[in-house]
């Protein structure tokens, strides 16, 4: 392969099915006449829309993409924000329309069966869910304050993620997480031929060392349902200054009326919160925090003692889980280079993600991974 990442054998892809028209129906279909306003909001692996209304608000359309997760699976992380909702946790749970927080339609024709998942000339089917619209800003990760806060929301979540697994959703294990993405990556030919004994190298050496860590730490951890990609990107934040805080209940109440009536009504309380679960999985609950930290490892360690003050008040945290902060930072690592490739065909990715795929960037990785070797082979962050 050239230098570059592999450039998409098809013109098309299953994404360009969902056209206008076809949003503008399907919400129609669920009861929500629009006014013809569709506004992209930012979303790599969904297509995600503000749709206005013929009364002058405005819902959000979430287009799950095709073939990543089965409607069980979906039903399983709706029924998850509703369950967190009704436990007053700060979630934006999909709307009940028509008795479902899960619809579908079906897209417009592809003359490319191969590109779009479905026979040449037959419209493909698309997952979809209708939320209200909730904004935010990004935390300020560098006050001890918030971190506490968010540390708390954490933790809440995770007292009710605690209650049952998940059935259909997986776990977070290095199998699914790093070996599979290996070897679909050397199958695949994303990786030069320049850069990919190096790569290789690493990436085994790497999990191998995961292996061993998941294997001295997790055996006796209690695995529970997570958000799953808890980075500052996805936890939005309301500052206090935003307007009048209902109380907790009144909140609680306000989201089971939204849930229950599909109405666009959503509590402005003050504070940390997630608008979906698009990643939620079983794992271990250090995976919802390590993400949040940053800087050299004093830096870190002053983060994640903040986090967990604020998670400590709320649930009992497991210190052994601060062994696994590595050996999941490096999975991501692996995960993700494979999320990219696997999603190359889209547009939208080679548009955003240009640097993706060169021999600098696999040769990159194998640095960062060498790297992960030597501080998986240290002592884990101390609190």
């Amino acid at each position: 392969m050239s230098d570059a990442a592999r450039a998409p054998e098809s013109s098309t892809h299953p994404y360009d099915a969902l056209t206008p028209d076809v949003v503008l129906d399907a919400l129609l279909g669920v009861g929500l006449p629009c006014d013809g306003r569709l506004q992209a909001l930012s979303s790599y692996e969904n297509r995600v829309y503000l749709a206005g209304l013929d009364d002058g608000g405005g819902l959000v359309a979430k287009f799950y993409r095709p073939g990543r997760w089965s409607e069980a699976q979906i039903l399983e992380e709706h029924a998850f924000a509703a369950e967190l909702a009704e436990a007053e946790v700060p979630v934006v749970a999909p709307l009940l329309l028509q008795g479902r927080s899960l619809h579908a339609c079906l897209g417009a024709p592809l003359p490319d069966g191969a590109a779009s998942g479905a026979a040449a000339g037959e419209p493909l089917r698309f997952f979809f869910s209708v939320s209200p619209r909730r904004g935010g800003r990004a935390p300020e990760l560098d006050d001890a304050e918030v971190l506490e806060w968010i540390g708390r929301f954490i933790a809440r979540l995770h007292a009710v993620g605690a209650r049952r697994p998940f059935a259909q959703r997986p776990a977070l294990d290095a199998q699914r997480f790093g070996f599979e993405p290996l070897r679909w990556l050397l199958a695949s030919g994303m990786v030069p031929l320049d850069a990919q004994s190096a790569w290789q190298g690493a990436c085994e050496e790497a999990l191998a060392c995961v292996e061993t860590r998941y294997t001295q730490v997790i055996h006796g951890l209690n695995l529970i349902r997570l958000h799953g990609d808890c980075h500052a990107g996805n936890v939005l934040w309301t500052p206090l200054d935003a307007g009048s805080a209902p109380g907790k209940t009144a909140e609680a109440q306000s989201a089971r009326a939204s849930l229950a009536t599909g109405t666009a009504v959503v509590p402005t309380a003050p504070g940390p919160h997630f608008v979906d679960l698009d990643d939620a999985c079983m794992g271990p609950a250090v995976q919802d925090l390590w993400m949040l930290l940053s800087g050299d490892r004093a830096q870190r360690s002053g983060q994640l003692s903040c986090l967990l003050d604020g998670y400590e008040q709320m649930r009992e945290f497991d210190r052994r889980e601060l062994a696994l902060i590595e050996p999941l930072r490096t999975l991501r690592l692996i995960h993700y280079s494979a999320w990219l490739a696997r999603r190359w065909a889209d547009p939208t990715f080679p548009r955003n993600f240009p640097w993706f795929g060169s021999t600098d960037y696999w040769q990159g990785q194998a640095r960062q991974l060498r790297e992960q070797i030597e501080a998986m082979e240290e002592e884990p962050l101390c609190v």
